[in-house]
């Protein structure tokens, strides 16, 4: 997608993308179907309030509505400031407190590029053994899982999580067209992948959720994620901030992070 592009075939690009036709914009948005077509190519400039509203319809991603508004000539809507940025504290103090309360199971933050935001303690038994310069800031976590050096050596169930990382990045680059995630995928994709998996045994699988099972210093463990997003965000940062929390997957696991969680003095951030 071009952003120097005008507004309406920006809309055009945002439409198809999302396999919708210039009606069922129409419908969805409470217009017109030559008004969608007139705003798209360009006989027709949309208002702030209009393209919000498209913007709305569409599912476009804050950055982009940003792109959306500058192309129509609009001054951008959403602010992106830095986490450490003063009006950014109580989010940031948030995220902290998520993470924190999450121990002993491991959690993270990150960036729409997967580059590690913050962590929390128990996440350390999950990077034993990663090579140095895969922890270097700004750390990948995508890269550091996957990477020959980094978690993949470790990862009992390799063809199986790289499979399911490598559908949710797709998904991801499809709902934003990043080129930064474009490229992260090819890097990934180009990494060694198990000989002996198929990927369609993923869409077979037993169990409820993708599980991520791993050779660690406190013995083979099997961990779930969830991914939390700030529900209303109204900065661009924080619209695109994510925190992946790892639970149990089996009774050895949850014993295991007990018995670690043991050896964590109380932290601040939770208290």
């Amino acid at each position: 997608m071009n952003d120097s592009a005008p507004v309406g075939e920006l809309l055009r690009q945002w439409r198809q993308r999302r396999r919708l036709t210039q009606f069922d914009l129409a419908e969805m948005a409470e217009i017109s179907t030559r008004h969608v077509s007139f705003i798209e190519t360009g006989r027709s400039l949309p208002s702030r309030a209009m393209l919000l509203r498209l913007a709305d319809r569409l599912d476009v991603p804050l950055r982009e509505r940003n792109a959306l508004m500058t192309a129509a000539g609009l001054a951008p809507i959403y602010a992106e400031r830095a986490l450490d940025h003063p009006a950014m504290r109580e989010a940031y103090a948030a995220v902290e407190l998520v993470l924190y309360a999450h121990e002993p199971h491991p959690a993270l933050a990150v960036d729409r590029h997967w580059n590690l935001i913050q962590h929390n303690r128990a996440l350390a038994p999950m990077l034993a053994g990663v090579a140095e310069h895969l922890l270097a800031g700004p750390a990948n976590v995508l890269r550091a899982a996957l990477h020959p050096e980094g978690m993949a050596s470790s990862i009992l169930n390799l063809g199986e999580w790289r499979a399911h990382i490598l559908h949710r990045l797709r998904h991801q680059i499809q709902t934003s067209r990043d080129p930064v995630l474009e490229a992260l995928y090819a890097e990934l994709e180009a990494y060694p992948a198990p000989a002996d998996f198929d990927p369609a045994e993923l869409t077979g699988a037993a169990h409820v959720a993708v599980p991520c099972r791993m050779r660690t210093p406190f013995g083979d463990l099997s961990f779930i994620s969830t991914t939390t997003v700030f529900g209303t965000p109204m900065d661009v940062t924080l619209a695109e901030l994510a925190i992946e929390s790892f639970f149990p997957a089996d009774a050895v696991t949850a014993q295991a992070m007990r018995e670690f969680g043991t050896s964590l003095a109380p932290s601040a951030a939770a208290g």
